[in-house]
């Protein structure tokens, strides 16, 4: 090794070796931890949109701006209006949604519940 560097290393090259080497993998934890970051504050804000918060804030990392825009939105989630569902409908799928945003376990359904149907026949009398 002494005749590739010109010199003779010791202990405190090589110290100085393992220190950047975990300086860097430490550096580059950091930086994953931010990409998921608008990702996991969407998923735990129950945000509606959770998985194209998710996937903007990893596409949109290196490029900052369009992480930053991740960001705002998972603070400020979009008001869901859809006609189609009651909101009950509408906040099952969401949760549904959320579930596999953030690799969880879907929700249960709630079991039917045995009340007596309601009939638009009129009373009989006997």
């Amino acid at each position: 090794m002494e005749q590739l560097v010109g010199f003779k290393l010791d202990m405190w090259d090589y110290l100085t070796f393992l220190s950047l080497f975990i300086c860097s993998i430490t550096g580059l934890l950091i930086l994953l931890w931010f990409g998921g970051l608008p990702g996991r504050i969407a998923v735990a804000r129950k945000h509606p949109e959770a998985n194209a918060v998710k996937i903007l804030g990893w596409a949109g990392f290196l490029p900052v701006y369009p992480w930053m825009q991740a960001l705002i939105w998972a603070f400020k989630p979009t008001d869901v209006v859809d006609i189609r569902n009651f909101p009950e409908a509408e906040a099952k799928e969401i949760e549904k949604e959320l579930a596999e945003a953030s690799d969880a376990k879907p929700p249960k359904e709630p079991k039917p519940s045995k009340t007596p149907s309601l009939s638009l026949k009129p009373p009989q009398n006997d």
